[in-house]
């Protein structure tokens, strides 16, 4: 009985084991399949292996492979068959099965945006310390009790606001800085204010020529919506690097950073805190971080304060095109199919009502409009340009010339920068219309010439110096506040020698520039591209 009992056992264990082999005869393979192939030596063993490239043995439908381990679960890929290849004559890598499945329809969903709109982006980026100051609600309540104010200054910044925390966050800057314009400006590239800063960012003159913005008759970097914004960031992370801070790289933006660094340096004499709120500063630039607070605080917690905040779609506006030829603004315009106002935001940068085609000249379109232009300029055959130059000669006034062009004198004393005060001599360059739907214009020829390479600010102060004996360049360039180089580039010299009777166009600096680093917001001495 016993024996009987033993021998069937030992049947039954073979049956099972038996079983258990053909099982893992199933097995093997697919899970072999899944080990990458030996690599020779020459050649580096690859990190993964493409499920579209080597695929495995057929597995039965009955038996999957089991990952070892939990993470191994985690972790697997789950295995793509092949399209059948377009030209039979080239075989299939490996033991592939050849299926009509295309092999896109087992990608991955692309994820969905990661914020609802561009204010949800902003608050995100929000890094820098929270200004705790009885000053915040003083400015909240100005803003709160202008709610038409503050939406037509957010209404203004939709066009430009993608940008600047696009340029924000590839340099890792707090988005904070991006509600920077609506304290400088209102977000308007066109500011201008009394002591003499231009654009969004405000910059005034030589701070801007210290960052590269160029400025002349045709165009003021400061006002470029592009240039200016990477300028000033730019120059923010550099007041950050000299004070390994936010809020002092702020007020040094605004008041100056040699004003920072004497009253940094004044505390530590003094065993004192260096912080923003230990400092003594002028008082706007007390006022600055509090505005500025003010403003997070009412994007931050619209609902709270019982401020109706317009969502700002976190999608581009604009895209940038090529200036294609010299071009009027107001065709450019014509050619987008855009209103000239819109048109101008976006383009603040061309003073006159030409745009000059020079070099990394560019153009902001919106993003639906790129298309029409250019096939609207491809179609054209009308002018581009109905604007010229024009050498004032002896006895001619403003207002004979104005009559010969056919325009009005405000008109022609505006498309020039001349303010009522200022004197035209003979000799100097005017932008005037072309006479005639026939005549072509000049531009190509004149635009470099010296009268047309000063900024408004030189210009409005500009004057003909007739050199006397004994005259030097650096005599000169002291009695004008100005600098040999600059005298030099404006006259097109090539040396140093001048001779009596020689006249020069002087671009005198202005003395506001020269006090602007203790003045707040607008006068500051900033930096730009």
């Amino acid at each position: 009985m016993l024996l009987r009992t033993g021998f069937a056992a030992a049947i039954a264990c073979l049956l099972t084991c038996s079983a258990s082999a053909a099982q893992w005869s199933r097995i093997a393979p697919s899970a072999q399949s899944q080990r990458p192939a030996p690599v020779a030596p020459s050649a580096p063993a690859p990190a993964t292996v493409e499920p579209a490239v080597v695929a495995p043995a057929p597995v039965s439908p009955a038996v999957a492979p089991v990952p070892e381990t939990p993470e191994a679960a985690a972790t697997s890929v789950p295995l793509v068959p092949l399209a059948t290849p377009a030209n039979n004559s080239e075989p299939l890598i490996g033991n592939a099965q050849v299926v009509v499945d295309p092999l896109v329809e087992l990608l991955p969903t692309p994820p969905g945006p990661k914020y609802r709109d561009l204010w949800e982006r902003i608050r995100a980026g929000f890094a820098m310390q929270e200004v705790d100051s009885p000053l915040v609600a003083r400015h909240e309540a100005w803003y709160l009790n202008r709610p038409e104010y503050v939406q037509r200054m957010i209404e203004r910044s939709r066009l430009y606001l993608y940008f600047v925390v696009e340029e924000l966050e590839k340099r890792r800057m707090p988005t904070e800085i991006a509600l920077l314009p609506m304290i400088e400006s209102a977000y308007n590239p066109q500011a201008y204010s009394r002591m003499r800063a231009a654009g969004m960012w405000q910059f005034i003159s030589s701070t801007g020529r210290r960052y590269g913005l160029q400025q002349n008759f045709w165009y003021d970097g400061r006002r470029d919506v592009l240039a200016a914004t990477r300028a000033a960031l730019d120059y923010l992370q550099f007041l950050h690097d000299s004070f390994d801070s936010w809020e002092l790289a702020l007020a040094a933006y605004n008041c100056g950073e040699n004003g920072i660094q004497r009253a940094v340096a004044r505390n530590r004499a003094k065993h004192k805190p260096a912080g923003y709120f230990n400092l003594k500063l002028p008082r706007e630039t007390r006022n600055y971080l509090p505005k500025l607070q003010a403003v997070k605080n009412i994007i931050s917690n619209p609902d709270t304060l019982g401020f109706e905040l317009v969502a700002v779609p976190n999608q581009p506006y604009f895209t940038v095109i090529d200036a294609p030829a010299h071009m009027d603004v107001v065709k450019a315009a014509q050619l987008a199919d855009m209103p000239i106002e819109e048109f101008r935001s976006l383009n603040p940068a061309y003073n006159r009502p030409v745009i000059i085609h020079a070099t990394a000249r560019q153009l902001l379109l919106p993003v639906d409009k790129v298309d029409e232009f250019n096939a609207n300029l491809e179609q054209n055959s009308d002018p581009l340009v109905t604007w010229q130059t024009y050498t004032l000669k002896q006895g001619e006034t403003l207002e004979k010339v104005a009559g010969k062009f056919n325009i009005e004198a405000d008109r022609l004393r505006e498309v020039n920068g001349l303010s009522g005060r200022k004197r035209v001599q003979p000799g100097q360059m005017l932008l005037v219309p072309l006479e005639g739907e026939e005549a072509e214009t000049n531009l190509g020829d004149t635009y470099q010439l010296r009268d047309f390479q000063a900024s408004p600010e030189e210009t409005a102060a500009s004057v003909r110096y007739r050199v006397r004996s004994r005259d030097t360049l650096s005599s000169i360039a002291r009695r004008h506040h100005t600098s040999v180089a600059r005298i030099k580039a404006i006259n097109n010299l090539k040396s140093n020698e001048l001779h009596a009777g020689q006249t020069l166009v002087i671009y005198q600096y202005s003395r506001p520039q020269r006090h602007a680093a203790s003045h707040h917001r607008r006068h500051v001495q900033r930096v730009s591209n």
